[in-house]
């Protein structure tokens, strides 16, 4: 059994969080970073095919207030990406090329972390389905969710319902996967979200001010064409040069795996080739 194999599946909790490894443990790091109310297990899909086409490892965590992991006492997207960091440094190799991909929430960590506030240098950089303008009233209905008592439900399928529709996983996610399972949790009548509903209280990410303290190499902002919580003209109004995954939702590595490779590929061509000017992929 090859090195990339034997380490498949491994886990390991760093600082209280749930991490999962896998690949090779002596090639450059990819860091997969899941969306608000989800877990690493999302991320199964895309990792089949870093199997094949992907020389180094990876590294999956659930974080804070999600999946396996602990829930924090208050959440922000510094806290967020601290324990990340933390989890990368002890875990990864010291010197290889650190590569994250994030989604939604997890994009905005990603940005975070690639800010280098946290000790973590980062090469390339590709936040997904990143909002990138929130309404007053957005704010209000997301800090409210935040701060009222997790929604109990009479049944799974309603608390899978529930965590699928808020997490606008409803359209490419069956109900009855083990995915779900891993969402929602209880017994007879009485049935809840895994995710701590508090971690809604990030709020929005200051995603102007994130780009601006970016010191990786190479960034890719990414949304889908029908993504409805990402809407692609609002990104590339804030980042003309943002890209657009045509036939795509909000999670493009949930609908489709194969949509993600092409990402990775172009960034860490670019980082590799330093090109200055290459700042994200080309929209498309």
């Amino acid at each position: 059994m090859s090195t990339r194999t034997s380490l498949q599946d491994r886990t390991v909790s760093t600082g209280g969080m749930y991490v999962r490894r896998g690949g090779n443990p002596d090639g450059p790091v990819l860091v997969l970073l899941h969306g608000a109310l989800a877990n690493g297990d999302v991320w199964h899909g895309v990792e089949r095919i870093l199997e094949e086409r992907w020389s180094g490892g990876w590294i999956v965590p659930d974080l804070p207030g999600h999946g396996r992991s602990p829930r924090l006492s208050r959440y922000s997207h510094g806290r967020l990406a601290a324990q990340v960091a933390d989890a990368v440094l002890e875990t990864a190799p010291r010197g290889v090329p650190v590569h994250v991909l994030g989604h939604s929430l997890g994009g905005a960590v990603a940005l975070t972390l690639a800010t280098g506030w946290f000790g973590l240098k980062v090469s390339t950089v590709c936040a997904i389905g990143v909002k990138p303008a929130w309404s007053d009233h957005e704010k209000m209905v997301v800090a409210a969710v935040a701060g009222a008592p997790a929604k109990v439900f009479a049944s799974r399928d309603e608390a899978v319902r529930h965590v699928l529709t808020v997490a606008a996983m409803d359209d490419v996610v069956d109900p009855d996967s083990a995915l779900c399972d891993s969402l929602v949790i209880g017994d007879g009548n009485q049935w809840e979200a895994v995710a701590d509903p508090a971690v809604l209280s990030v709020g929005a990410p200051d995603l102007r001010g994130l780009m601006a303290s970016c010191r990786a190499q190479e960034i890719a902002l990414v949304a889908g064409e029908r993504d409805p919580l990402c809407p692609p003209a609002e990104l590339v109004r804030l980042y003309p040069e943002a890209t657009v995954l045509a036939g795509a939702g909000h999670c493009p590595h949930l609908q489709n795996p194969e949509f993600v490779w092409p990402l990775l590929d172009h960034l860490l061509l670019s980082a590799l080739h330093h090109s200055p000017s290459a700042q994200t992929l080309s929209h498309s």
